[in-house]
């Protein structure tokens, strides 16, 4: 679902694209003709974790996914918390693992979701207990991890080679068929 916002969050008018000089030059946004707000657009940060668990990296599997797919476990940043805390928390929910250590691996770009992906290494410890988010899991060694071309994928492809992994990416076709079915219309 793509969301999009219509009208001002200050006095409920419908936003217009106006033109308006900023320090960068004229620059058209969505803004309010009535009171002046202007909506920015900024990317939204999103926190991923290379979650390591006895030497084996964790991928995870959402309940929206088809079944070949898998990824890092990821999610948004709560209000009055460090990027640290938001990923030890995130991974809390969704795996019940504790994590032990966070270590920075990078920011990646998700144009087409307008959202910067802020990637952890992090070592966990626990049993594996699923939110009803996820669907599966699987544990992999290092060199059985296979790379996808989107944020997440380019962190944990970064993350392998500080490991002394030169990483491998996923073809184009063995991509597309982990994909299939990802933007299908839910079912009735």
């Amino acid at each position: 679902m793509h969301y999009e916002v219509r009208h001002c969050t200050h006095c409920g008018t419908a936003l217009q694209p106006i033109t308006l000089a900023e320090d960068g030059g004229d620059k058209e946004r969505l803004r309010c003709p009535a009171c002046g707000w202007t909506h920015w657009n900024n990317p939204t940060p999103v926190l991923a974790a290379i979650v390591e668990v006895d030497g084996k990296v964790l991928l995870a599997r959402n309940a929206a996914w088809p079944a070949k797919m898998f990824a890092l476990i990821t999610g948004f940043m709560e209000a009055g918390e460090s990027p640290q805390e938001g990923i030890a928390r995130e991974v809390k929910e969704e795996t019940n693992l504790d994590v032990q250590s966070t270590t920075l691996v990078g920011a990646y770009e998700f144009l087409r979701m307008n959202q910067i992906i802020i990637a952890y290494h992090v070592v966990a410890t626990g049993q594996v207990k699923l939110s009803p988010e996820l669907v599966d899991y699987r544990f992999y060694d290092l060199h059985e991890l296979k790379c996808w071309p989107a944020g997440t994928g380019y962190a944990l492809a970064d993350w392998l080679r500080t490991r002394g992994h030169e990483p491998v990416f996923f073809t184009a076709e063995e991509n597309e068929e982990r994909r299939r079915g990802l933007n299908l219309p839910p079912k009735d």
